[in-house]
């Protein structure tokens, strides 16, 4: 029974994994290339930013998935890439797509794992 249990939740773990996988990479990656700034900062870049910024998961979730809903320059923490690249459109998507999407960025170190589009 625990062994039962304890792959259910494995198996869980891994669709949400495979979720915001696939939410970013049929989303973000047309301007945010992995490890290269191109049309706009690399998430290797992002991802460091916000994990400096706000290194608890929660929080890391919750100011990327909030700020990329409505983005705004005054609440921004990479100023320097709005002067560089303007600031990213508000794309409308619902918050929850935008939460897994976050929480995939916070668990995949982008300089481990490169796709070949990068």
């Amino acid at each position: 029974m625990r062994f039962l249990l304890f792959l259910l939740v494995y198996l869980q773990t891994l669709q949400a994994a495979d979720t915001g996988s696939l939410l970013f990479h049929g989303n973000c990656t047309t301007c945010h290339f992995e490890t290269k700034a191109v049309s706009a900062p690399s998430m290797m870049e992002v991802r460091k930013r916000y994990l400096r910024a706000f290194p608890q998961k929660k929080d890391f979730i919750q100011q990327m998935s909030e700020w990329v809903h409505k983005p705004n320059e005054e609440r921004s923490i990479m100023q320097d890439a709005i002067d560089k690249y303007e600031i990213m459109p508000n794309l409308a998507f619902e918050k929850d797509v935008l939460k897994e999407i976050a929480a995939y960025i916070y668990e995949t170190d982008f300089t481990k794992h490169p796709t070949t589009r990068h």
